[in-house]
């Protein structure tokens, strides 16, 4: 049918395949952020929550907020979330694996277990990083952005690859504060009047999965990467506490993955520092 719209939940991998197929179909497609459902949900003191209350809230919701419509990821950008999806599980069993070995020692079957499991973990990450590897020189755009996002120092092949699985391309956000704010590096600051001001945050209401891996390139940025290095040790000496600034590089490092893709021009320390110095803080 014509004019036809729906809204749903992100849920991840379990609401993409619906929302794939609806937009094949022809419908239009929302698909929102559930803090955001929840918000209106409490606006409306609704107070019980069934399949048939929920499907009428999003109705509603759609209604009055009109989110915007869901364009659907490349194949081949689904399919690197995929790799980078199943990379970070085998990664985290093989950590959880290492702790199982610390906890053995006394153990020796179980040890022998754990040996081997580790063993297979770690030959089949080695295989899942080569697989993406592949997939991204196979493909042009891909392999073009992930050439770009590399020159940044301190973003090596593993960023770069988690952020063009988780989003695609960045060009489609209207800004980097936009960007910044899917991610949720954006300052958060809590003011009251006179009596409360809190310290200021990043607000952790977005892509986790990205959030967390610019983590550890924040920090070696803080090392290596000369805007940022410059711009930490500004905040450095301002009093800020170390985690802060980190999460401060965090943000600043997004608007430099932003500015690089738009442009399509490689690191310059000298041509990005003028425009990126006037977007301190957080």
């Amino acid at each position: 049918p014509e004019h036809t719209g729906l809204c749903m939940e992100s849920t991840g991998p379990y609401s993409e395949a619906p929302a794939v197929a609806l937009t094949d179909a022809g419908w239009s497609v929302s698909v929102v952020n559930p803090a955001r459902v929840k918000g209106f949900a409490q606006g409306e003191l609704l107070r019980n929550k069934t399949d048939r209350a929920d499907a009428a809230l999003l109705a509603r919701f759609g209604q009055a907020m009109h989110p915007g419509v869901w364009i659907a990821p490349p194949v081949a950008v689904r399919h690197l979330r995929a790799l980078v999806d199943r990379l970070q599980s085998l990664k985290e069993m093989l950590q959880q694996e290492a702790k199982r070995l610390e906890s053995a020692l006394n153990q020796p079957v179980m040890q022998t277990s754990i040996h081997s499991h580790m063993a297979w973990l770690q030959t089949s990450i080695k295989e899942l990083e080569k697989q993406i590897d592949d997939h991204i020189d196979a493909n042009p755009e891909l392999e073009a952005d992930a050439q770009l996002i590399t020159s940044i120092p301190g973003v090596g092949s593993t960023t770069a690859a988690k952020v063009l699985a988780y989003l695609g391309d960045v060009r489609r956000f209207r800004n980097a504060k936009a960007l910044a704010a899917f991610i949720g590096v954006t300052p958060r600051q809590k003011q009251s009047g006179t009596s409360v001001r809190g310290r200021s945050t990043i607000s952790r209401s977005g892509h986790a999965g990205i959030r967390h891996s610019l983590y550890m390139p924040a920090m070696v940025a803080l090392k290596h990467n000369p805007i940022i290095k410059l711009f930490g040790a500004r905040l450095k000496q301002s009093g800020m506490a170390p985690k802060a600034v980190i999460s401060a590089s965090m943000h600043k490092l997004v608007h430099l993955i932003y500015g690089i893709l738009k442009s399509g021009k490689p690191f310059d320390a000298k041509f990005n520092r003028f425009a990126l110095d006037i977007q301190d803080g957080i």
